[in-house]
């Protein structure tokens, strides 16, 4: 594995983490040479650099999971807010960016935000990782307070809830606690991998009650 790294620019093989020492200050420097770009995901914690660039499965993975939480809601009627790419840190101490997070019982405190003050500001109500590469650990999270946290492996999903000051595995979500979720994403991801993905999310959606036109308008009256 190889590196670039410059004022310029960063690059990593696609699919390679590259862990290294160094400071907040180096964490910020290497953060904002991507000017806009998301890639590579950069890492700070314990003084440790994690540079990792994500294959493009990581990515199509993350879409899938962020669109069954949105179809779920939707179906539901309940409002959220959903941010990716976003870079959570919290200064001298952490940066981690998830692949995806979701406002959900605290949804207007994220309506109209360009950027969120994680000192001060609620934090995300569920975070989606995809991991890969063992970069991501759901104890990343609980310094900035993140209720749940999924991670989604080669052998599928684990839910973690913030309980005190760590994360315990869950069998269920505390925003869908009646979905078997793991079954869920697994049917999903299989038909994506089958039909193509917009196949397997509309085949979803019309399964879900709010998706069926008669009962949304009777819910609506």
């Amino acid at each position: 594995m190889y590196a670039v790294i410059s004022r310029e620019k960063i690059y990593i093989p696609p699919g390679s983490v590259m862990r290294m020492p160094g400071t907040w200050q180096d964490y910020c420097t290497l953060r904002d040479s991507r000017s806009d770009g998301s890639i590579p995901r950069i890492k700070f914690r314990n003084g440790e650099i994690l540079l990792m660039s994500p294959l493009p499965r990581h990515g199509r993975e993350a879409n899938i999971l962020a669109d069954v939480v949105k179809a779920l809601l939707d179906s539901e009627m309940r409002n959220y807010e959903a941010f990716t790419p976003i870079t959570m840190d919290i200064p001298e101490s952490g940066g981690i960016e998830p692949d995806y997070c979701f406002y959900i019982d605290h949804w207007q405190a994220a309506v109209g935000k360009d950027r969120i003050d994680w000192q001060v500001d609620p934090p995300p109500d569920l975070v989606i990782e995809i991991d890969v590469t063992t970069y991501t650990a759901a104890e990343d999270y609980a310094a900035y307070g993140v209720p749940e946290v999924w991670l989604f492996k080669r052998n599928g999903l684990t839910i973690y809830a913030l309980q005190g000051e760590t994360y315990q595995l869950q069998t269920t979500s505390r925003y869908f606690p009646t979905v078997d979720l793991p079954g869920l994403l697994g049917q999903v991801l299989q038909a994506a991998a089958e039909t193509g993905t917009g196949v397997a999310l509309r085949s979803l959606r019309q399964s879900l009650p709010a998706s069926n036109p008669k009962k949304t308008a009777d819910r609506s009256d």
